[in-house]
């Protein structure tokens, strides 16, 4: 036996519901002298009863994606492991490194709430040292294989790969805490004038007096702009409409001059039937007005003497044809009067 107790449950499970604990506020699960694993060893799942511890250090600022993934395979490297990550001050980094983003609170925080993160060592060596090793029982140190140059040592991770303990972890090309720097160098005068427009003051931002009055009519001028181009695409959007309504309106009104012109041709066309109606009117009326021929037979009609001849457009009063057949009757017994005068 070599004197680890098993995590529970809650332990493992501790991980994805609460932030990793500090290596100083927890103490360490083993209780006898730390036995030394071999690769193969650990990766065949030995020994049962205590998982491998696996360490990982480094700066991690500007926590991103390519620090997850790198820990997501310091973690997945055996089947059993305990993945402890150092973490350097702002002391050690500021010496060895440069200046950072995030203070070393902000860098502790966020390798807390990693999901692969069993355990967070705060102000972690620059080099490791046979004693660091020993106190917090580290089988095997994950970094990535390239030689990292520091501390007057061409790789600092040397003595560790000659003592078989070193496993190495694939960077993730595209992204890397230098790259997010240089972005926001490169586009610094888009940050500091959004951050002033948020509120930020020009000391805060340790812009300059006029380098402020610059961003500040560069905020004004892009304001402007923006409210040109909704105009520009609300007029874009009026006139597309007013196109729209006017393409419908022709479209109905050459669908109703269709419509009035057939109704007109139907009732005054050459076959229409104003044209119909007109000629029976115009037959009734010659019909009324025309005088029928009395037949040779009829008796000629004898007239008073001492009455004279009324002319024939004499109408009399007194008897006025009641239908236009008595009034056809009347023109041609004036007609017969006529003759029989002749």
């Amino acid at each position: 036996s070599f004197g680890y107790s098993q995590p529970s449950l809650h332990l493992k499970n501790r991980t994805l519901t609460a932030p990793a604990p500090f290596a100083d506020e927890t103490s360490c699960q083993c209780q006898a002298p730390h036995e030394k694993l071999t690769i193969a060893q650990a990766r065949l799942g030995t020994p049962a009863d205590r998982p491998v511890r696996v360490y990982a250090d480094g700066i991690f600022d500007l926590f991103h994606a390519g620090h997850a993934r790198a820990l997501m395979q310091a973690k997945t490297l055996f089947p059993n492991s305990y993945l402890l990550v150092g973490v350097c001050s702002d002391d050690l980094t500021h010496k060895f490194k440069g200046f950072t983003v995030m203070n070393e609170t902000e860098r502790y925080e966020a390798l807390r709430h990693c999901r692969y993160v069993d355990e967070v060592i705060r102000d972690a060596p620059w080099t490791l040292t046979p004693e660091f090793l020993e106190k917090h029982k580290i089988d095997f140190v994950a970094h990535d294989d390239i030689p990292y140059s520091s501390a007057g040592s061409d790789d600092v991770y040397k003595h560790i790969k000659e003592a078989g303990m070193f496993v190495p972890t694939q960077r993730t090309e595209g992204i890397s805490t230098s790259d997010i720097i240089t972005r926001i160098v490169r586009d610094y005068d888009v940050y500091a004038r959004r951050n002033l427009q948020r509120g930020y003051t020009a000391k805060e931002l340790n812009v300059s007096f006029i380098n402020e009055k610059k961003y500040r009519f560069q905020n004004q001028v892009d304001k402007m702009k923006e409210k040109v181009k909704n105009v520009e695409e609300k007029s874009k959007e009026f006139v597309y409409k007013v196109e729209e309504k006017s393409h419908d309106l022709i479209q109905k009104w050459e669908e109703k001059s269709r419509e009035f012109i057939g109704n007109f041709l139907e009732l005054f066309g050459p076959d229409g039937a104003w044209k119909q109606m007109f000629q029976e009117r115009s037959g009734r009326m010659l019909q009324a007005f025309s005088p029928r021929q009395s037949p040779n037979s009829s008796p000629t009609r004898g007239r008073s003497p001492s009455r004279s001849p009324s002319p024939p457009w004499v109408i009399n009063k007194t008897s006025p044809p009641s239908s236009p057949k008595a009034a056809s009757a009347s023109l041609s017994s004036m007609s017969e009067g006529d003759e029989d005068e002749k």
